[in-house]
């Protein structure tokens, strides 16, 4: 079965050398726990639910390293509960049935239900635990690395208590990294080494707040540090170790909706700076080219619009010139238009004049097209008053007022104005005062005819 049952008591027997770093050094006590205060500070809600031993099933999100299994494992220890792990890659209903049996038959145990990675069940897999866990058969606790909200379905989500977990500060990695050097019962402690300021600090960078990677690169640089018979891990040492950090990123997860959304309104805020970095981001996971290319073509329409009409034109060239080099060289086009973009001028014109058309399709009578309007294809048509009375714009003048008086909307919506300029860029220059004219003109002639 793909379980793991323990049955934790008060003290736990050392975990043997061959034990990963990472794991041996795994917290025992709340208070050992790093970054979670939030809570598990004393008067914390999760801690009193703990201290005074009504433990709910729950689910712990947060990112990896940040201490979900951990936390999971003191709370079984912390409340005497026999322990039990399923990863939801491996295991399936029978390995859940088969854990349900055995924590019947230990009626006065409490078992602790930990599944690792539970977003990866599917709503059956989902399902089939909840009675369970509602009738108090087990409690459990759900470990994921993706929202809940999207993740979980509903029904469990409600018999839940969802518990956030934040990504490691680099001074909790900085501690941890410490703890590991100094332990001799758990850690390091017994090889008497030490660390490069320098390399402490590349070490906790490259880390992104994930403990696991620190000591994992901590470990493996400290058997170098001591096959070469060095009292001190250099930099040089650890760059080894670390190698290139691995990037949390995740097309189909919230850091990718998190940092498109990011991009977005870096750009719509004229910040060129995040804006590119944002960017970076994403390309540097292996984000889609298109996907980036797409929202930059919405945000020339969107969010720079009339300011600067061509920001359109920058936009979809970079489409077009991405989907044709390709990565890496795809970097270029779509940074000029990220930046394009981002110093461009910003107007939501288009979006407001097409929010108040819409409105009025939705909400108004949708009379037919005016008649002067319609093209007069055939002799019927002619005689029905197609096309009769409409002005030529090009037989008059810019300044002949006969020129804008053609009415254009339906009858019930005469005089609706929906495009509102803009006060940036080309909109402020030129189109506003345009617009202006032309419509002090359509008045001042109407108001000739009444």
């Amino acid at each position: 079965m793909n379980a793991q049952a323990r049955l934790f008591g008060d003290a736990q027997p050392p975990a043997p050398a061959s034990v990963p770093l990472a794991a041996r050094m795994r917290p025992r006590s709340l208070d050992e726990i790093l970054g979670q205060e939030h809570l598990l500070a004393p008067g914390r809600a999760l801690r009193r639910a703990l201290e005074t031993d009504r433990v709910p099933s729950m689910v712990l999100w947060g990112p990896p390293g940040s201490g979900k299994t951990t936390l999971a494992e003191v709370i079984a220890r912390l409340s005497h509960s026999r322990f039990v792990a399923l990863s939801a890659v491996t295991a399936g209903v029978a390995d859940l049935r088969k854990v349900i049996e055995e924590a019947r038959g230990v009626p006065d145990e409490r078992t602790i239900l930990f599944i690792d990675e539970v977003h990866r069940w599917n709503k059956a897999q989902q399902d089939a635990v909840l009675p369970h866990a509602e009738n108090g058969t087990v409690v459990l606790i759900g470990a994921t690395t993706e929202n809940p909200s999207f993740e979980v379905n509903s029904a469990l989500l409600s018999r839940v208590r969802v518990f956030t977990l934040r990504a490691l500060s680099d001074s909790d990695i900085e501690t941890i990294v410490k703890r590991a050097l100094t332990d001799a019962e758990r850690g390091l402690g017994e090889r008497h080494l030490s660390l490069e300021e320098s390399a402490m600090r590349h070490l906790v960078e490259r880390s992104n707040g994930d403990a696991r990677v620190a000591l994992n690169a901590l470990e493996l640089a400290a058997d170098a540090a001591e096959a070469a018979k060095a009292s001190t891990i250099e930099l040089s040492v650890i760059e080894d170790a670390v190698q290139q950090r691995a990037l949390l990123y995740d097309k189909g997860g919230d850091a990718h909706y998190d940092t498109i959304s990011a991009f977005i309104k870096s750009i719509r805020g004229s910040d060129p700076d995040a804006a590119v970095y944002w960017l970076a981001r994403m390309l540097e996971s292996g984000e889609d080219l298109m996907f980036i290319a797409r929202r930059l073509v919405i945000l020339a329409g969107e969010d720079v619009g009339l300011a600067d009409p061509h920001a359109l034109s920058v936009a979809v060239a970079a489409q077009q010139a991405a989907h044709f080099v390709g990565m890496p060289e795809a970097m270029f086009p779509l940074t000029e238009a990220t930046l394009y973009l981002a110093t461009a001028p910003k107007s939501n014109s288009v979006g407001r004049a097409y929010s108040a058309a819409m409105d009025a399709v939705r909400d108004t009578r949708n009379d037919p097209v005016p008649l002067h309007l319609r093209n007069a294809v055939t002799g019927l048509m002619r005689g029905m008053g197609y096309g009769r009375h409409y002005r030529y714009s090009h037989d008059f003048s810019e300044d002949d007022p006969r020129r804008w008086t053609q009415a254009y909307l339906p009858e019930n919506l005469a005089g609706r104005q929906f495009y509102s300029p803009g006060d940036q860029g080309l909109e402020a220059a030129e189109i506003k005062s345009r617009v202006e004219r032309i419509r002090a003109l359509k008045l001042k002639e109407n108001d000739a005819h009444d």
